[in-house]
This record gives structure tokens, C-alpha cells and sequence, in this order.
């Protein structure tokens, strides 16, 4: 398997990972724990939002929920937050949807996890469609510099 980006910074930091690859394209995260074999709640989605150009926010959390905009708005400090257009994905962040990973992108941004990680490991985009990596959330939160809240409906 070739490392991605994300893969190599996160040994360069001194994360314990495991790679699981899978195939099928981007597939909704709720597929891919299914044939990951695993349980929804630990499977997790990087969506990228923004506040005003060049104020972006990365909120991480289960592949079945929904982010509450309110909830993530407070959390970065923000009066109001909309998703970022997946056309301004890769110019943003360097990857493409479906394969997009907390680790590794072009800037470093505020990055939020769903306080449902707490204590476990997830799973998370290894940087590119297909794979997946699985880590202890502590590791994911000391190496982009992220918090835990409350983000979910």
C-alpha cells in the first residue's frame, strides 16, 4: 500500500495506526463501515466548513450523524458557519471528497471531534478514497491541535 500524506504524518508524530483499505469509490461513510465491519459510531467524516473567506473550521464526527451548524458555530466561536462547497474542497484543504482526512491538509485549521470519540479509537480518511485509518482519538486530537464538543444532533 502506498502511504499517503496523512499516513506519514501521522508516524512522523508517533501515531499507532492501522491502514484498511476498501473498494467501491467514495462511498457514504455508512457503507464503508459496513464493509469495514464496523460500528457506525466509530467510523467518522471530515466535513470542512467555512465562515467568511479564508476562515475555514474541520469538524470530525460519525459517519451517521448530522452536524449541528449552531453547535459547531459555538465550538469554533463563530456567530453562523455554512459547509464549504465541494468544489472549493481540493483548492482548500488538497483533497477530494471522499478522501478527506484531519491529517495533512494543505494548512493547518481548527479542527473539532464529536464528543462521541471520547475515549476510542475511529476510524477517519487516510487521505485518499478507498482507505481508511484507525487511531486512537487521543493521537488525532494532539496532532491537528483539536477539541472535543458536542457537535451532533
Amino acid at each position: 500500500m502506498t502511504k499517503t500524506n496523512a499516513m506519514r504524518i501521522l508516524e512522523r508524530e508517533g501515531a499507532y495506526y492501522r491502514a484498511h483499505s476498501y473498494e467501491g469509490g467514495a462511498l457514504s461513510g455508512t457503507e464503508v463501515a459496513r464493509i469495514l465491519g464496523e460500528d457506525a459510531g466509530r467510523v467518522f467524516k471530515t466535513l470542512v466548513t467555512t465562515a467568511a473567506p479564508g476562515r475555514y473550521y474541520v469538524f470530525v464526527i460519525p459517519v451517521a450523524a448530522e452536524l449541528d451548524l449552531k453547535k459547531a458555530a459555538r465550538a469554533a466561536g463563530e456567530k453562523s458557519l455554512e459547509m464549504l462547497p465541494q468544489k472549493q474542497l481540493l483548492p482548500v484543504t488538497g483533497y477530494i471528497h471522499g478522501g478527506c482526512s484531519p491529517v495533512g491538509m494543505k494548512k493547518s485549521f481548527p479542527t473539532f471531534f464529536d464528543a462521541s470519540a471520547s475515549g476510542k479509537t475511529v476510524f477517519v480518511s487516510g487521505g485518499k478514497v478507498g482507505l481508511q485509518v484507525e487511531l486512537d482519538i487521543s493521537d488525532l486530537v494532539r496532532i491537528t491541535g483539536g477539541r472535543l464538543e458536542d457537535l451532533t444532533r
